[in-house]
């Protein structure tokens, strides 16, 4: 049974910087791309970040330049580096990936920039 876990949430100041995981277990999550969502209450889940199996990545236009996404195949972990962090990043993020059989979607860790 797969599984995905996010951890590295927290709570940072305007500016500062956090850095996310996502372990997979039972997934070879480097044959598969992957992606970093982020959700608001009362919001739509969006798209914050993506990567392929083969390392292109893309990002949404409100992260660009402060956001980088990465995997690392031997630990099965995506990371979502973030800098620079505005008010507006605060959320819960939720990694996800898909294989030929099913999406799988991590339970969320919860990201707050306040000052």
């Amino acid at each position: 049974q797969g599984q995905l876990v996010e951890s590295g949430g927290g709570l940072v100041q305007p500016g500062g910087s956090l850095r996310l995981s996502c372990a997979a277990s039972g997934i070879i999550f480097a044959i598969y791309s992957m992606g970093w969502y982020r959700q608001v209450p009362g919001k739509q889940r969006e798209l914050v970040a993506t990567i392929t199996s083969g390392g292109s990545t893309n990002y949404a236009d409100s992260v660009k330049g402060r956001f980088t996404i990465s995997r690392d195949a031997a630990k099965n972990t995506a990371y979502l580096q973030m800098n620079s962090l505005q008010l507006e990043d605060t959320a819960v993020y939720y990694c996800q990936t898909s294989t030929p059989f099913r999406d799988y979607w991590g339970q969320g860790t919860q990201v707050t920039v306040s000052s």
